[in-house]
């Protein structure tokens, strides 16, 4: 099998698996008391330390969650009723909760990603947000914000300023002083920890509110029975991350990779174009579109015919039957939306599954194109980031 999904979900790292089998064997309630319940707490804070170094965090802003949803939730209840501001290309769990929970607007982005600075500007100052939340990295294009100049413009403007990191976390280096946020969310699944279990960065003197109350755990911040084995993986997989120096790695190793796909797919594939902008985004994310070919149906034909596993976009809004809403505010052209791929490489990934992706992909384009009753050649290139 040849794996090109893992801003989905990344494969469970050997060391995560191994502390979380360790983990299995504690018997105490991490908020007892006794002997067994400080063992297990004693994982908790252990695994507290490992997150909060891998974004140059202090352990005590750092709250276990379920995942990014449930912390991406967690920031938009703690402005519940009030002006906020979010990107357009946000993850569906940041942008659906804001639009339900406040008054929300949106900030556009350019035909990269990137985010209009005239139009953000507008918005600070006209509409007076009280929080602001810009992705770090876009989970289906890739995109890199310069966060730390958007959070600079935020907090001149009087707003707190909030990160959904989950895309960037283990790809690019993240230091929470040096970009100065209010909130990150991060998550564990995507950089080969366990799945159901996530982190907010909360920092220190930052407005909060509880999203799941009625108990005393995470200091009244967040209750519920603490999962020690997704937290005990968690950590083991920020540690294998600041050991390994991923980031790194990743720019070494996959950015190649990354790079050479496109370029053969641009080479070999008619009518096809790239969604993600190579010089600005996160270094395992490719995004492309092909004309007159639907990408539920690359997707299936890749797995079915040669193993190959990509995605359509976010996983989160797989099956919606809509549009890619990030190919939407880049692109403007459902027709585009509706006919890109996501290929998101890993540390695993190497040229031979490159090779193997180009000798089953532009057999399964022409084929679809041939059948598709829409026609190649429409769209200008002058139309697309890189064509």
């Amino acid at each position: 099998m040849v794996y090109l999904d893992y801003s989905a979900t990344s494969p469970l790292l050997k060391e995560a698996r191994a502390a979380m089998i360790s983990a299995m064997d504690l018997i105490g309630n991490p908020s007892a008391l006794h002997t067994p319940g400080h063992q297990a707490m004693n994982k908790i804070e252990e695994a507290r330390e490992e997150v909060a170094k891998l974004i140059n965090a202090s352990p005590d802003e750092i709250i276990f969650t379920s995942g990014g949803s449930e912390s991406n939730n967690t920031i938009t209840n703690i402005f519940a009723g009030e002006s906020v501001a979010v990107s357009a290309i946000e993850h569906p769990s940041m942008l659906e909760s804001a639009k339900t929970r406040s008054k929300t607007t949106l900030i556009p982005v350019d035909e990269t990603g990137k985010i209009d600075q005239k139009n953000y500007a507008k918005i600070l100052e006209q509409k007076v947000p009280k929080l602001v939340s810009i992705m770090l990295v876009n989970n289906e294009i890739g995109t890199i914000e310069d966060v730390e100049a958007l959070a600079k413009l935020a907090h001149d403007s009087g707003a707190v300023f909030h990160t959904d990191a989950t895309q960037a976390l283990g790809k690019i280096p993240i230091d929470v002083k040096k970009i100065n946020v209010d909130y990150m969310t991060i998550s564990a699944h995507k950089i080969g920890g366990p799945v159901g279990i996530g982190a907010l960065f909360v920092k220190k003197g930052s407005p909060f509110t509880p999203l799941i109350i009625g108990g005393h755990q995470e200091h009244g911040k967040r209750a519920g029975t603490y999962q020690v084995v997704n937290i005990s993986g968690f950590g083991a997989a920020a540690k294998y991350v600041s050991t390994r120096n991923t980031p790194l790695l990743y720019k070494e190793k996959v950015l190649p990779l990354r790079n050479l796909l496109a370029e053969q797919i641009l080479t070999n594939i008619p009518y096809s174009s790239i969604n993600t902008p190579l010089d600005c985004s996160a270094p395992n994310i490719l995004n492309c579109s092909f004309e007159a070919a639907e990408g539920e149906s690359i997707q299936l034909y890749l797995d079915a015919k040669g193993d190959i596993i990509v995605s359509t976009g976010s996983a989160c809004a797989s099956g919606d039957g809509k549009p890619s809403h990030v190919i939407m505010a880049t692109r403007h052209d459902a027709e585009i939306a509706h006919s890109s791929v996501r290929f998101s490489l890993g540390l695993e990934t190497t040229t031979a599954d490159v090779a193997k992706v180009m000798t089953t992909l532009p057999e399964i384009i022409k084929n679809l194109q041939g059948i598709s009753t829409l026609k190649a050649g429409n769209i200008k290139k002058e139309d697309s980031y890189y064509a």
